[in-house]
């Protein structure tokens, strides 16, 4: 059976896909098989990847809001925008669990001309600047053009910064950083420029969802219990991840929340998180 991806293309179904992507979320055997079933029962030719994705978010949420955040990892980050600027910070946020000290939209000098780098990663003596390449929507890919343009402008900053000579860190690498994928000639041009490309699913076992997985270290659009709105204003009070909600609880009596939704949410996002 045919189905509409979210790029327009058509592609075959596969049911282990979903089974897999299900298991991703944490859900037993038993839960993902009964799912599996009730999907694969309603679907019909031409059906899109979108409507297949509810139909099987909406099952999970019903046997436990903690594996529909899992499951929606992937559509969460495009929430974080409409602007890029949330996705920059959850990136910083996501380098500071990791070790490194970050700052966000900083300008740094070129040998022709300033530049305002989304992030700059310091850790070990060393100076990591990155830039991020969000998209609001779903089946855009970064091509080759993304990494050729950032790479030009990371020599610019290294021919600069090598004139300093021993003042601060060593500059040590430029990373490129979106929420969707690289295509073949994007990747293959990081390689050989040595840039290190950062995508979804790229590196392979350590792309941003591995990441996110192995850190506990979910965007706080994942969580299905706070409404549209809520995520708006903790996103402006720079509360991008959910183990920061975890530590600034008072948002949650900002914005009204009573005492019973605000356990729910707490102990969601608890569960989440591994804590």
């Amino acid at each position: 059976m045919e189905i509409i991806k979210s790029s327009g293309e058509k592609a075959e179904f596969s049911l282990q896909k979903l089974r897999n992507s299900l298991k991703h979320s944490g859900a037993d055997h038993d839960s993902v098989e009964e799912i599996v079933k009730k999907v694969g029962d309603e679907l019909y030719e031409g059906i899109s990847t979108k409507e297949i994705y509810n139909r099987a978010y909406a099952l999970l949420k019903r046997k436990k809001s903690v594996f529909a955040s899992k499951y929606k990892l992937k559509r969460a980050i495009y929430e974080l925008g409409p602007t890029g600027f949330p996705f920059e910070r959850f990136i910083g946020a996501l380098l500071e669990y990791s070790g490194f000290s970050t700052r966000v939209d900083v300008v740094l000098n070129g040998r022709c001309v300033t530049h305002e780098i989304d992030v700059v990663a310091e850790k070990n003596g060393k100076t990591t600047i990155i830039e991020c390449k969000f998209h609001g929507e779903e089946g855009r890919n970064c091509n080759v053009k993304v990494p050729l343009y950032i790479h030009s402008r990371y020599n610019d900053v290294k021919a600069h910064w090598v004139t300093r000579k021993g003042e601060g860190n060593t500059l040590d690498q430029g990373w490129v950083v979106t929420n969707t994928r690289f295509t073949e000639h994007a990747i293959k041009y990081g390689k050989c420029a040595e840039l290190y490309l950062l995508s979804w699913d790229h590196p392979k076992n350590d792309g941003l969802k591995d990441r996110i997985d192995r850190l506990g270290l979910y965007p706080i659009t994942v969580s299905p219990l706070l409404t549209h709105r809520e995520k708006q204003f903790l996103l402006s009070r720079e509360v991008v991840l959910c183990r920061q909600l975890l530590k600034d609880k008072f948002f949650l009596d900002h914005l009204g929340v009573s005492k019973s939704r605000k356990e729910r949410i707490l102990n969601e996002i608890e569960q989440l998180c591994g804590q």
